[in-house]
Parts: structure tokens; C-alpha cells; sequence
């Protein structure tokens, strides 16, 4: 009877197949189908060039805000999931971004030198690069302090970058005003909206995807989560902390500065007042929703966020904002006003969700993902 027993299962002989991102074909179809599949989306709205009604409009601005974003927590995964550290600056990290893509495309001028305007597939990894630097420099503070006061430290950078932006570099950034950012264009292509700058963020952002989740599987990689671990521990097998500290400052800022880059070119306008703390706050909401230290954290994080702000938060306050429900709302607390209620609805929401999630689900829902993953590779057994 055993000779009739068939091996089952996803069984690796190399370690190339250990580590490979889709490690069967069934992953590989459903990978590359998933990204085509996304490729399509723009051909299937009413401005296609197909004519079909099939999908909203809106919808690709929607994406576009999902992918941009992502870019922006994979870096604070970098940072918060794989390093342990923690960052409440990230959005303005996002800010030197955006504002180094503008002037890298415009062009400027620093006394009697000029730098011309350069194309936007050279701005995009100059100003991550850019930002990068930046995020190196706010990261040295993490050779004494960790913890609180390594936060408190980033939280600096929060209300240093806009203040320099908008007072000693006002000449070139226009201050507080909006700043016009440049079409891009790439020879006859011009990417002067949505759907078509969809084919420049989606390819990005898939492709900051797989050099972070590369990077975590290389030495520098493991040196971060050995640092996260036990950073003591680290330092006694020859793991220079300081060093993998700075560099992942560096990589996380890099990431943030790349999406903001994005989002400077998607809006074609961008202004300081749009890279506040409660982006950075909000970003590191999203993380944890979606799973620090996992992968596709960021991605499950900044989409569910997408969802509530869309979706789920329009529904709610459409139905509690009803002239009956306030009525009774007013007669069971009538210390509450109607119109502050309407006004503080959207982070209350916010921060009740993201109790939730704390309490039922801490490790995000990437780690939900996971558990049904292999819940479903041992079907159909339960344990």
C-alpha cells in the first residue's frame, strides 16, 4: 500500500530555490498575471483608447496614490519592520524628495552656477539619491540614543526639512506657494496624466518591491534583523550596529524620497503643507495595520488605509451623519455638536481602526496572509 503513496508537497533542492521569490509555477503565473492584469486597467476606462466603461476613471488615481505610497512604507519597513528603529520624519523625507525631483526637471541656478533641467527618468533616482543623504544625516543620532528618544530625534526632522524648505530655500522652492512641477516626458511619450503616468509609478513601484525584498535576504539584510533582534548580541558576533543603523536611515529615506519624487511628478504641483506629521503618522499606521517585517506589509497597510479612506469612512459617516441619527446622537450626549462631529469623524475612525488592529491583529495583515497561505498549502487539514 505505501508503494502507492505519492510525495506531495513544495519540495526544494537547491537553496536558489529556497530563497526564489515565486519558488513554484503556480506562483509564477499568478505573479506575472497579477502585473499584466494591472497593465490592462488604464486600456479598460472611458479615456482608453479602447472606449470601454469598464473601470472608473478614478480609480487609476486611486492606484497610482496605493503604489506611491507603498513605495514610501517599504522604506519605513526597511527601517521599523527589518532594523528595529523608528521614524516619525518620513514624510518629510518624502518632502526633500518631491522638491529635489522639481528642481532637478525645472533646473536651477546657486549663484553664478546653473544646472539645467535634466529628464524625469534622471530626476527620479537623483532625488531619491538626494534624500537618501538627507536620511543619512538624521540617522546619525542612532549611534547614543535608541528607543523614545532615537523617535524624538526623527521627529526633528519633521519640522526642520519644511522649515528650511520654506524659508532659506524659498528662492528656489517658492516657499509656502505650490511649485509647478514639469510634464514628464520620455521622446514622443508624454505622461501628462493619470493613466499615463500609471505606466511609470506601477513599474516603479514593483520594481522598489523586489530590490527591497532582495535586499532583506542578502547580509545586509540579515545584519538589519540581527540588529532589530539584539542589537547587543549583534555587536558581540563582529555586526557593526552603527553602521547597519545608518544604512538602513539611508535606504529608508532613499525609498521615501523616491515616492515623493512620484508624487511630485503624478500631481505636477507640490507643496510643503502636504508633507505633514500626519502623513508620517499616518504612514506608520499603515505599516502596522499591514505588517511590519513582512513583505507585503506595506502593500496590505497603505491599500487597506486606501479602502477606509474611499470607502469604508465615506459609508460610516454617511450613515451617522443622517438627520435622525444625529437627533439621537444629541439626545443621548448633548454635550456634542453636530458639525464638530462631521469635522472629527475621519480621525477618530482612523485611530479607532488602528486599535483594532493593535489588539486583535499586532502583527499586521501581511501575517494573516501567511497563516492562510499555508493554511491553504496543508489543505485539507486543519492543523
Amino acid at each position: 500500500m505505501s508503494a502507492n503513496i505519492r510525495p506531495a508537497g513544495v519540495f526544494d533542492t537547491t537553496y536558489a530555490q529556497d530563497i526564489a521569490l515565486n519558488r513554484t509555477r503556480t506562483d509564477k503565473l499568478l505573479s506575472y498575471g497579477a502585473f499584466f492584469a494591472l497593465l490592462l486597467i488604464p486600456l479598460l476606462t472611458a479615456a482608453g483608447p479602447l472606449g470601454l466603461n469598464i473601470v472608473p476613471q478614478a480609480y487609476i488615481g486611486i492606484i497610482n496614490r496605493i503604489a506611491i505610497f507603498a513605495v514610501a512604507v517599504i522604506g519605513l519597513n526597511i527601517l521599523v519592520g527589518y532594523t528595529g528603529q523608528i521614524s516619525l520624519g518620513h514624510a518629510a523625507f518624502m518632502a526633500v524628495g518631491a522638491y529635489s525631483a522639481a528642481l532637478i526637471a525645472r533646473g536651477f541656478t546657486v549663484g553664478d552656477l546653473a544646472f539645467p533641467a535634466l529628464p524625469f527618468w534622471l530626476a527620479l533616482p537623483l532625488a531619491a539619491l538626494v534624500t537618501g543623504l538627507v536620511g543619512l544625516f538624521f540617522g546619525l543620532p542612532s549611534l547614543r540614543v535608541k528607543g523614545f528618544y532615537l523617535a524624538m530625534a526623527t521627529l526633528a526632522a519633521q519640522f526642520i526639512i519644511p522649515w528650511t524648505l520654506q524659508n532659506p530655500l524659498a528662492q528656489w522652492t517658492n516657499g509656502a506657494n505650490p511649485l509647478p512641477v514639469p510634464i514628464p516626458t520620455l521622446g514622443p511619450l508624454v505622461f501628462n496624466g493619470s493613466a499615463e503616468m500609471f505606466y511609470v509609478i506601477l513599474p516603479v513601484a514593483v520594481f522598489a518591491a523586489l530590490a527591497a525584498r532582495n535586499i532583506t535576504r542578502t547580509r545586509v539584510g540579515r545584519a538589519f534583523v540581527s540588529v532589530r533582534d539584539n542589537d547587543l548580541a549583534a555587536e558581540l558576533l563582529g555586526i557593526n550596529v552603527f553602521a547597519y543603523k545608518l544604512q538602513a536611515f539611508f535606504l529608508s529615506a532613499l525609498f521615501a524620497g523616491l515616492a515623493g519624487a512620484l508624487l511630485a511628478f503624478e500631481d505636477n504641483t507640490i507643496s510643503v503643507a502636504i508633507f505633514d506629521l500626519n502623513n508620517s503618522i499616518l504612514m506608520l499606521g499603515m505599516l502596522i495595520v499591514g505588517g511590519a517585517g513582512f513583505p507585503l506589509g506595506p502593500l496590505f497597510g497603505v491599500a487597506f488605509f486606501k479602502l477606509m479612506e474611499t470607502v469604508i469612512i465615506p459609508f460610516i459617516k454617511e450613515t451617522l451623519l443622517r438627520q435622525e441619527t444625529l437627533e439621537s446622537i444629541a439626545r443621548v450626549l448633548p454635550f456634542l455638536d453636530a458639525v464638530k462631529i462631521s469635522s472629527s469623524l475621519d480621525p477618530i475612525l482612523f485611530g479607532l481602526f488602528l486599535i483594532v488592529f493593535v489588539i486583535l491583529e499586532p502583527r499586521g495583515l501581511a501575517h494573516r496572509w501567511e497563516i492562510l497561505k499555508i493554511s491553504w498549502k496543508i489543505r485539507p487539514y486543519s492543523h
